[in-house]
């Protein structure tokens, strides 16, 4: 019994030994889908746009992790606001972790042509665990048959962005609510924990020339009790339409990755990761695959802000 209790407790919480600073879904092309990182960055953009993310991790290892997401978000016609939604799955072998949430964005305009954000976003989790794919050999365990366990549990994440037409910062928070769950039909798995994960990135725009611009960023990862993960990325880009980079996360993984924006609309990445931790003998990478596309552009009202307090108009 109690080896089951800890087996089952280890495939929940499989995300952290990932990425070793993870409870959530992980993906290398965040600079491509930041929607799905920071909810904040909805309705900078004066059109509405979708994102789709693919994750196969782990190549050759069977039943290892498979991500989705799709986002949805733009800005509203006549306000300083943005609205959003995304939803996702996260499936490591008998476990499955699937979201929907929905975000509501406020903007302050800062001197020139500087932007402030702010964004909650509130959601459904559900975690569901599929017995027929878990075999035990302890005769002390029960087995889980062949049923389908699931739970589920509100949750909400606060997000803010800083925007300039050179740089950009953000710092996210996820799963505020920090809930206790537990399977009602599985009373020996005990109770379960989700934990607030954060978030904080930054970039900057170099300007080459007219042809070429590099974009160095860095992500830093945090979830208690877990170590601090650092994610440091290089993209260069030409004419604004094709970008190579690369990609270095402590104790995980390098991401090696190649994109390209057709008429500035439909966007299409790719990145490969190679692991460096210990699991690196055991498989032959992780591939992603993101697909964009950008609405027609909104035509927004005269209407923003008008309240100007230290630069910063409400």
């Amino acid at each position: 019994m109690r080896f089951l209790k800890i087996f089952i407790s280890i495939l929940i919480l499989f995300p952290v030994l990932q990425g070793q600073s993870q409870q959530i879904q992980h993906y290398s092309q965040y600079l491509l889908n930041e929607y799905a990182m920071n909810s904040a960055v909805a309705g900078l953009s004066p059109y509405y746009q979708a994102r789709v993310n693919n994750r196969y991790q782990w190549v050759g290892i069977v039943d290892a992790p498979r991500t989705f997401v799709l986002s949805l978000y733009g800005p509203d016609r006549k306000r300083d606001l943005g609205y959003g939604g995304y939803v996702f799955s996260d499936v490591t072998g008998p476990t499955t972790r699937t979201g929907l949430y929905g975000s509501y964005t406020y903007i302050m305009r800062v001197k020139g042509n500087k932007k402030l954000s702010f964004s909650l976003s509130a959601g459904l989790l559900q975690y569901k665990i599929d017995g027929s794919k878990i075999i035990l050999h302890d005769e002390g365990d029960p087995s889980l048959g062949d049923g389908i366990y699931s739970t589920y549990l509100p949750d909400a994440n606060f997000s803010v962005y800083f925007k300039d037409i050179h740089y950009y910062a953000g710092l996210s928070a996820y799963q505020l609510m920090n809930n206790k769950f537990k399977f009602k039909t599985l009373e020996q798995l005990g109770i379960n924990r989700v934990r607030t994960h954060f978030f904080l990135f930054g970039g900057y725009f170099f300007e080459i020339n007219d042809d070429f611009e590099v974009e160095p960023s860095v992500v830093l990862k945090f979830m208690y009790p877990v170590p601090l993960q650092v994610d440091i990325s290089v993209r260069t880009y030409y004419q604004k339409k094709v970008w190579l980079g690369v990609s270095f996360r402590t104790m995980d993984a390098m991401s090696f990755m190649i994109g390209y924006e057709h008429e500035k609309q439909l966007l299409f990445g790719y990145s490969y990761d190679l692991s460096v931790s210990n699991i690196k003998p055991y498989n032959s990478g992780t591939h992603e695959l993101m697909l964009g596309y950008k609405f027609s552009k909104i035509k927004r009202s005269d209407f923003h802000s008008k309240i100007d307090i230290y630069g910063f108009s409400f």
